[in-house]
């Protein structure tokens, strides 16, 4: 998939950023924390009402929250409970972010629509974890569909720069439901074919 490559492409670039910081001898779990502080503060701007420089730091942390796994790369910290606290933090961040960007919405008075697809946007942003961690479970690629972190990151990030919230929620409540969507498709079509082998 075209999300799964993108990835991979900034895994691969941020090598030599994982390198740098790793030179400051924090563990890669520090960092993650480090992470999830950056987007509360971040959330708190765009609850504020700051939605430009909301929009900017948000990138930042975006950027920020992939840091941890380079670092672990680069200086042998691979770890399962790394990858599984990392994830964890990464779901309080979307829920912090997308809570910001709630507050926002009812200080804003804009109405319940706006609400209401943050509500949708931040269950869809959590199944999404959800149903990659319930394929891999059961041996199956999780991670395929569109709307994976960092996508989701660029979306809401834009909506925020150029003063248009509402869109980028709105657009983030579609395409996180249809990447659930594909994502069950996805382990439907495969455990079928292993039926029918089998």
């Amino acid at each position: 998939m075209v999300s799964t490559r993108f990835a991979n492409s900034v895994r691969a670039r941020l090598g030599g950023v994982g390198r740098i910081v790793a030179k400051t001898n924090l563990s890669p779990n520090a960092i993650t924390v480090i992470g999830l502080a950056l987007n509360i503060v971040v959330a708190a701007i765009i609850a504020s009402g700051n939605l430009l420089l909301g929009g900017a730091l948000l990138l930042v942390a975006g950027a920020f929250d992939v840091v941890d796994g380079a670092v672990a790369r680069a200086t042998n910290q691979v770890s399962r409970f790394g990858s599984f606290f990392d994830s964890t933090m990464d779901r309080y961040a979307d829920a912090v972010i997308l809570g910001g960007v709630l507050v926002y919405f009812v200080n804003d008075d804009t109405g319940v629509w706006p609400i209401m697809l943050t509500f949708v946007t931040l269950v869809g942003s959590l199944m999404i974890s959800y149903t990659r961690s319930k394929a891999e479970s059961i041996d199956l690629r999780g991670d395929v569909g569109f709307a994976q972190r960092a996508e989701r990151v660029i979306i809401l990030s834009a909506g925020l720069l150029i003063g248009y919230p509402v869109w980028a929620v709105g657009i983030l409540a579609v395409l996180t439901q249809f990447t659930v969507l594909q994502r069950i498709l996805h382990v439907w079509r495969e455990l079928r074919l292993t039926e029918t082998d089998s």
